[in-house]
């Protein structure tokens, strides 16, 4: 595979833009170790995916160093930068992990590294020119489809769930514009092994935004049931037609002959009587004497209150 003129405009255009926003996805995770740190727990999180990131990152360093050339300078930068950044994460997950979640981190660390230096090994001392750098491409497009194919359980968690909870819309974006550059990038340097993979991050890019887009619209909203408080009957006192608070605790015996008195020398007397008047209608109403909440209530008919407690 030739490279063309490296120097073109279009070629550096495509690689300088494929940098920047792969240093955004790199950076995206920031926050996430930044509350990690906070908390000094990992929160449930794993490091499965930083530990690919890293293998994936070292991967691609070392077929950029092998085949050479002008074109993979671009190439070296980027990995060599999202390399040192994935290494930190996962120190930052290791030191704030729990014992298990520490023994799973280095189970899986161990095994990547071993991987990283048998493919290193093997390809340094047993492959000889392009078919080293061929051998180790293709290692690294089977690598990047599985960092590209990552995000599947997130798509079928958000079609299951039929919620867009799950999907961080922007760092969608920026897999599928780095994923465009890169192929972009690709095209213009011919190198098949630079293309392919970013054909897949570009149409599962693609298919995340469609989803978030479609299931922000079709979301619905959650409508909270009221809660209903439990209604009880309180005594009442037909008199007049003025309102006077009373302690149910007094609503027994002299004090509610003391009240009548009150009332009958208030109204005149036209009081007692009303209240003569309707005590057969209020004594078959419900009475809950013991409710904290009674009022007396005086009017010309009889009613019935019902008490939110």
């Amino acid at each position: 595979m030739g490279l063309i003129d490296v120097h073109h405009p279009l070629v550096l255009v495509f690689g300088i833009l494929g940098n920047i926003v792969s240093i955004g996805v790199y950076f995206a995770p920031i926050p996430t170790f930044n509350a990690i740190r906070k908390n000094r727990s990992t929160m449930g999180f794993q490091s499965l995916p930083y530990v690919v990131s890293l293998f994936s990152a070292l991967m691609w360093l070392y077929y950029a160093l092998i085949k050479g050339g002008d074109g993979t300078f671009l190439l070296i930068t980027i990995n060599a930068i999202g390399s040192i950044v994935e290494l930190v994460y996962v120190i930052i997950f290791i030191i704030y992990a729990t014992p298990n979640a520490k023994k799973r981190t280095f189970k899986v660390l161990s095994a990547t590294t071993t991987l990283c230096l048998v493919i290193l090994l093997m390809s340094y001392f047993f492959l000889d020119g392009s078919i080293r750098s061929v051998a180790v491409g293709w290692i690294c497009v089977a690598l990047s489809v599985c960092v590209f194919a990552a995000p599947l359980t997130i798509v079928w968690k958000v079609v299951k769930t039929k919620s867009v909870e799950f999907m961080p819309f922007p760092l969608s974006c920026l897999l599928t514009l780095c994923a465009m550059m890169w192929f972009a990038y690709g095209v213009y340097i011919k190198d098949l092994c630079v293309m392919v993979p970013n054909v897949l991050g570009f149409i599962l890019g693609i298919i995340q935004i469609a989803l978030y887009k479609y299931y922000k619209q079709k979301s619905k909203v959650i409508s909270i049931p009221e809660i209903k408080l439990p209604e009880h009957v309180i005594n009442i006192k037909v008199s007049n037609s003025e309102v006077y608070p009373v302690d149910s605790s007094r609503s027994s015996g002299s004090e509610i002959e003391e009240e009548e008195e009150i009332e009958h020398k208030t109204t005149g007397g036209g009081g007692g009587e009303v209240v003569e008047q309707y005590k057969g209608t209020v004594t078959a109403m419900a009475m809950v004497d013991d409710d904290p909440c009674g009022v007396e209530v005086v009017n010309v008919k009889p009613i019935l209150i019902m008490c939110a407690a």
